[in-house]
């Protein structure tokens, strides 16, 4: 289970249109047969919220942070105006539940593609739309998830083990990762991981966004660390001799994320100097994902 997740429901039929003229994805896209990974911006390209929105009868269902479902579900709310949506809060209803590990999608009867999805056991199977590597996320009815997984083949694991496979792929997690109205897309791979649709039209931060892209304004990355020592806190300075070279997001066991001056990270390489963090040696990794601009 995804005790960090919640879950709202916009329907109505303006629900598609309505999304679509907000988020950085192309919300015209989620289909029974296809999941999306999008964020919502402020006008200024400022990370606010990101989330999955998954297609289901005549509803969007997006998965979302549950510490802040109050605040996304206020936000989206604000451009109501005249849309016929209804936006409500379904997790007690609903409980959203990784499942990962060789074969996952198959077990579950989907692609390996990422953002394969298709109707499961009362609620949406999808394989991760950001990373296939990631495996599969289900949205299914409160109470049914452990019989059902259990009846596909499935095996229970902790969350902090899909935690630590997040954590050597390099994948950011919501704001445990990126400032909220501080961060931008760009630096935390929402290009390289689909949550971005350069086609579509506007949306809020579209302008910005674009703007960092096509000038090339991108100087800092988070990036997967290796961490010998005690794992630092988030916030925590990291140093490459005495000069700042970015700080450190979420971690565990021995794995971290970390936004990096990329200048900073190849100085590293070129003087095989390390990255410090506190008492803490940080070996950055760059993902086989990552595309520098």
């Amino acid at each position: 289970m995804l005790g960090r997740r919640g879950l709202l429901e916009l329907g109505g039929a303006d629900r598609v249109a309505f999304l679509q003229g907000l988020v950085s994805n192309d919300v015209t896209r989620a289909a029974p047969d296809r999941a999306l990974h999008a964020a919502l911006l402020t006008p200024q390209g400022k990370y606010l919220h990101d989330f999955f929105v998954a297609a289901a009868d005549d509803v969007l269902l997006l998965d979302v942070e549950a510490a802040r479902r109050d605040d996304l579900r206020r936000r989206l709310a604000l451009y109501k105006l005249r849309s016929k949506i209804a936006l409500v809060d379904a997790s007690e209803r609903f409980e959203i539940v990784a499942a990962f590990g060789a074969g996952a999608p198959r077990a579950l009867g989907l692609g390996d593609g990422a953002g394969a999805a298709r109707p499961w056991s009362g609620g949406v199977a999808f394989v991760d739309p950001r990373l296939a590597a990631l495996g599969t996320r289900l949205i299914l009815p409160r109470g049914t998830a452990p019989a059902a997984l259990e009846a596909a083949g499935f095996v229970a694991a902790d969350e902090a083990q899909y935690d630590r496979l997040r954590l050597s792929l390099g994948v950011p997690d919501g704001s445990r990762d990126l400032e909220i109205e501080k961060s931008i897309l760009l630096e935390a791979g929402f290009d390289e991981l689909n949550g971005i649709d350069w086609q579509k039209g506007c949306y809020i931060g579209q302008e910005l966004t674009a703007r960092t892209r096509y000038r090339g304004l991108v100087k800092k990355r988070l990036m997967p660390v290796a961490v010998e020592g005690p794992l630092p806190p988030p916030d925590t300075i990291i140093r490459l001799g005495d000069a700042e070279a970015g700080e450190m997001r979420s971690g565990r066991d021995g794995l971290g994320l970390a936004l990096l001056r990329l200048e900073a990270v190849a100085e590293a390489e070129r003087a095989h100097q390390p990255l410090t963090a506190g008492d803490a040696r940080l070996t950055p990794r760059k993902p086989d994902w990552f595309k520098e601009s």
